[in-house]
């Protein structure tokens, strides 16, 4: 009985050394806590990044949640709920013009389109926007960029949002679909997938894009506070090449491999219609090819902001973008 006891001991004790020997092989993963604003095909490649590894051949664990609304991705990442913010550029401006001792950083580029379509409630064969004039929209929620660039895109086509159709913006975001799936309103702007269901299931017919009629703006960025910026250098770096590994990978494989690779992210969504969404978005360019924001997507942004008399004042490009970490990893 002592000789077994004498041999387990050994054994143990050799196990106990041994373990923290392997821990200690292994490079410790940092965590980054991701809040994006909505949970979209759009982002196709952050989800890209994180189903084929490349946040973790960096050394990143991502704890990624989903935070309906500018608004409250920003409380998020202001009160350190999270790390880093996937949300529309002018959030970013908003938070600025309020007063911050901790400025809201922009790093890394993701979406460089709006990623909302025209719906019209009756089949068009041969659209143009005047046939807005005198109908129902139903539009997105004033202040958020699919509403500004709505408006923006009206304007470019001669329309006045206010006064040459009915413009309804008093549904709340989550509700915009089911509403006109009600009944309300004859036109409706619509994310993917929901554009394409609707069309699917009848409900609504795809006529034009938003992300084609206003040019490249920085749609959806990365952004953190600028001392997480100083303090963790070395990690947003590393998390900006991740991304640019899967901006990279998305561009050069077919819809439908990115659709695979994703579909883990979307189960209640086909395969097939998370192919033809992926497929639309890449066709018009809507995927960022780098994660450099530059200058005149930067003030086309701005531009888009004033002409719906949303902007509080204009910002330096120098002071709430910083692009330091995306060209290092695009070069």
């Amino acid at each position: 009985m002592n000789k077994w006891i004498k041999t387990g001991g050994i054994l143990l004790l050799v196990c106990i050394l041994i373990i923290p020997l392997a821990a200690c092989g292994k490079e410790e993963m940092q965590k980054v806590r991701i809040a994006e604003v909505t949970h979209s095909i759009f982002y196709a490649p952050q989800y890209v990044a994180i189903e084929k590894g490349f946040f973790e051949e960096e050394g990143l664990e991502i704890d990624l949640k989903t935070t309906p609304g500018g608004d409250k991705t920003m409380t998020a990442l202001l009160s350190d709920g999270a790390d880093v913010a996937l949300v529309g550029s002018e959030t970013s401006i908003y938070v600025t013009a309020q007063g911050s001792n901790d400025p809201v950083i922009n790093f890394a580029q993701l979406t460089q389109t709006d990623g909302t379509f025209l719906v019209s409630r009756e089949k068009i064969d041969n659209f143009n926007w005047d046939m807005l004039k005198g109908k129902s929209f139903l539009g997105q929620r004033k202040g958020g960029m699919p509403q500004m660039v709505g408006e923006f895109v009206l304007k470019k086509h001669g329309i006045d949002p206010q006064g040459d159709l009915e413009l309804i913006q008093n549904v709340d975001y989550a509700n915009i679909a089911p509403a006109f799936a009600a009944g309300t309103g004859e036109f409706v702007q619509l994310f993917e997938p929901t554009a394409s269901i609707f069309e699917q299931e009848g409900k609504g017919h795809i006529v034009a894009s938003f992300g084609k009629e206003s040019g490249h703006v920085p749609y959806t960025t990365f952004m953190t506070k600028s001392s997480y910026l100083k303090e963790n250098s070395e990690t947003v770096e590393k998390f900006t090449r991740a991304i640019k590994k899967a901006q990279d990978w998305v561009q050069e494989q077919s819809a439908k491999e990115t659709a695979k690779v994703i579909q883990p992210f979307f189960e209640d969504t086909d395969l097939e219609t998370i192919e033809m969404v992926v497929d639309r978005y890449k066709s018009q360019g809507s995927f960022a090819t780098d994660p450099i924001l530059d200058e005149d997507e930067w003030n086309n942004l701005q531009d888009i902001m004033d002409e719906a008399g949303e902007l509080p004042k204009r910002m330096d490009y120098k002071q709430l973008v910083n692009t330091e970490f995306a060209e290092k990893v695009t070069k």
